[in-house]
């Protein structure tokens, strides 16, 4: 099975670092570590886990989405409803009138053009396929949805090539009305075509299905009081151009009930939202593979407990392809399980983290920037095994924490917190973060193998640190550039030269060998009081000079320098603070 639920549990591990507290200059120190006794605190979950972060598996392992296709029903057969104004006209005896409702009680194609001050409902049997034209049609409800579909089996809305329909609801509902939107179904709807589609939500939501909700293709705009767009079992967004306006959620997915439901999907199209409340919100996935996306969550957030994000999934989510764009109140892209994305473009500023999964966040290829965060990526396990990522945050850059915390009685290490398990790891791609607080940062262990790693910051030591982490730090592979205040020794058999030089934002640090060779150059992108380069060109016991603009610093030996202190503990989990 692709999904398991997994009770996440406290493991204790060695605390990171060792503290040589009341030194002005001091060598690094080993990331050896020891401990005597712990106090944990044990956080369980039954989020459900994907064990394959990929579109493909976790779409495998939901249920299918069932849509109409524009070659399953041919516009040839479309019967004629004529709106004018209070009143309507059909020669089809599928369709019946009744003052201002409509009702459309047989499957087949209907044409609907003209001005309803009224209802469309959609009365048809449980297997019925109907299909709904709008051509040039304005219909506007005073006291229900413009559009209600009780009973059918599958429904399409098609815009006529080239013309402009419009539709509204009434103003209010009663707290427990089920037929709350402009346009609501209870059966699985397809929204299809090459026109245009207005659609006021005034009472409620814009467009509901409380089964699969597909849009294929228009241009549709929605204008709700609360959810733009939510279809219950499913929301799924596969071309068109969408502009949204929520002040609840702008797509939403939110079946509880059934584990393999409840997701939102976007395999192309444009999409440009804004909302009061998430983005996206799906109970369990969200899915993109393709389109456009533009994200402004939050917008109108006032209240202190309100927490805006862009994309919102309770189990899964996965970008793969698309331009995704996200500035959102709270954090930009959020799982209460685990996200992986595996390309496209992902651009994130966000009032918390900008991208946050509760266990495992994954990247293995795209372009992923945070341009601005508190902290730029969380999660209980980070891998980054290719890609360009690029951090940037007011506290730390890729935080590895969680929500278990152990406190250490009696051991040596940052500030008496001891390993929880959590991992950070590089393999591959390229990394680069600017941070007000610690750099990297791991409640367990940071481990490089790969990839290049540029970590800018902080500037000033503060209690925090380049790379800390409560266990070990191991350069195994890989590339990794530091400029900072706080350096820790790591573990690993790649060698390392580390030095305490000073300089300012735009400063070039070179790395030059006994024999004047160079093996590594980087520009500063803050102020430093230490420098740090682990590479392949490194040799064991080397001698190595640091230079700053071409002025030598210092000479140092590989794995032996002096810094200026020590880090802080690993980040706790789950925290931060939104950006005013």
């Amino acid at each position: 099975m692709l999904r398991r639920r997994l009770t996440l549990t406290a493991i204790p591990l060695s605390v990171a670092a060792l503290v040589l507290a009341g030194c002005a200059t001091q060598t690094v120190a080993s990331s050896s570590t020891s401990t005597t006794s712990e106090d944990t605190t044990t956080v369980e979950t039954t989020a459900v886990v994907d064990s394959d972060l990929t579109a493909d598996a976790v779409l495998a392992a939901n249920a299918d989405v069932t849509v109409v296709g524009d070659d399953e029903w041919s516009e040839s057969d479309a019967v004629e409803i004529t709106l004018s104004g209070s009143s309507a006209s059909s020669d089809s005896d599928a369709v019946t009138v009744d003052g201002t409702t409509v009702t459309i009680t047989q499957a087949g194609v209907f044409r609907l053009s003209g001005s309803l001050d009224g209802q469309i409902v959609v009365a048809a049997p449980d297997d019925a396929q109907v299909v709904l034209i709008l051509d040039e049609a304005e219909i506007s409800a005073s006291d229900s949805p413009a559009i209600t579909v009780t009973t059918a089996d599958d429904v399409v809305i098609a815009l006529a090539d080239g013309t402009t329909n419009t539709v509204s609801d009434t103003s209010s509902y009663a707290d427990d009305a089920e037929a709350n939107a402009a346009i609501y179904s209870d059966a699985d709807l397809t929204i299809t075509g090459s026109g245009t589609l207005e659609v006021s939500g005034n009472g409620n939501d814009g467009i509901a299905s409380t089964d699969d909700l597909v849009i294929l293709s228009g241009e549709i705009t929605v204008d709700a009081v609360d959810d733009a767009l939510r279809g219950k079992d499913s929301l799924t967004v596969a071309g068109g151009t969408l502009a949204l306006d929520a002040g609840g959620d702008a797509l939403k997915s939110d079946q509880d009930e059934d584990a393999t439901q409840g997701f939102i999907v976007v395999s192309g199209g444009d999409v440009t939202a804004t909302s009061g409340d998430d983005g996206f919100a799906a109970t369990t996935d969200v899915v993109i593979t393709g389109g456009t996306v533009d994200l402004v969550a939050g917008s109108d957030a006032s209240a202190a407990d309100a927490s805006p994000k862009g994309v919102s999934a309770g189990v899964v989510a996965v970008i793969e392809s698309g331009d995704v764009t996200i500035d959102a109140a709270d954090d930009g892209v959020h799982s209460d399980g685990s996200i992986g994305i595996g390309g496209g473009t992902v651009t994130v500023t966000s009032g918390d983290d900008g991208i946050h999964a509760e266990q495992t966040l994954e990247i293995r290829d795209g372009d992923v920037t945070v341009t601005e965060s508190v902290e730029g990526l969380e999660a209980a396990a980070i891998a980054v095994s290719g890609g360009t990522v690029d951090v940037t945050a007011s506290d730390d850059g890729v935080n590895a924490a969680s929500g278990t915390t152990t406190t250490s009685q009696g051991g040596m290490g940052g500030g008496g917190e001891a390993a929880t398990g959590e991992t950070l790891t590089v393999s591959g791609g390229t990394l680069r973060v600017v941070a007000g607080g610690d750099g990297l940062d791991s409640n367990g262990s940071i481990s490089f193998t790969g990839g290049t790693t540029t970590v800018a910051g902080p500037s000033s030591a503060g209690g925090e640190g380049a790379v800390d982490a409560n266990g070990d730090i191991a350069m195994d592979g890989g590339e990794v550039f530091i400029a900072g205040s706080v350096l820790v020794a790591p573990t690993g058999a790649q060698q390392w030269v580390a030095a305490t030089v000073s300089g300012s934002a735009g400063d070039t640090v070179e790395v030059t060998d006994a024999s004047g060779a160079p093996i590594a150059s980087f520009e500063a992108e803050e102020s430093f009081a230490a420098v740090f380069y682990s590479g392949p060109g490194i040799t064991d016991g080397g001698s190595y000079t640091v230079t700053v603009n071409g002025v030598t610093a210092t000479t140092v030996t590989e794995g032996t320098n002096v810094t200026s202190g020590m880090g802080g503990p690993g980040g706790g989990g789950n925290g931060g603070g939104r950006r005013p």
